[in-house]
């Protein structure tokens, strides 16, 4: 489910992103200590962090995210996220099939 690309960089995660289906692309930043407790979306949904670092877990597990890491969420899957303690910056972005 978490892929380390190793890009951080804002213009080539677009880029890639683009290239894997996902539009609606923004960068996100939340700050240390940002809780979202469990919750679906109705598309597929894609995190990409930038700088610092997110833990989000599902049914099937928790993966914490680092600069350069790639988290996909298939449409309807139940996950919460937790912001380390340094904050984080990640790009977002939507798949509708």
């Amino acid at each position: 489910m978490v892929e380390n690309r190793g890009i951080t960089d804002r213009e080539r995660v677009f880029e890639e992103l683009r290239k894997m289906g996902y539009g609606n692309l923004y960068v996100w930043s939340d700050s240390p200590g940002t809780f979202y407790d469990w919750h679906t979306h109705p598309y597929d949904e894609v995190r990409w962090v930038l700088e610092g670092e997110i833990t989000i877990g599902t049914d099937n597990g928790v993966f914490t995210l680092k600069p350069g890491d790639v988290m996909k969420v298939p449409a309807g899957t139940r996950h919460w996220a937790e912001v380390g303690e340094n904050g984080v910056v990640y790009v977002c972005g939507t798949k509708v099939k």
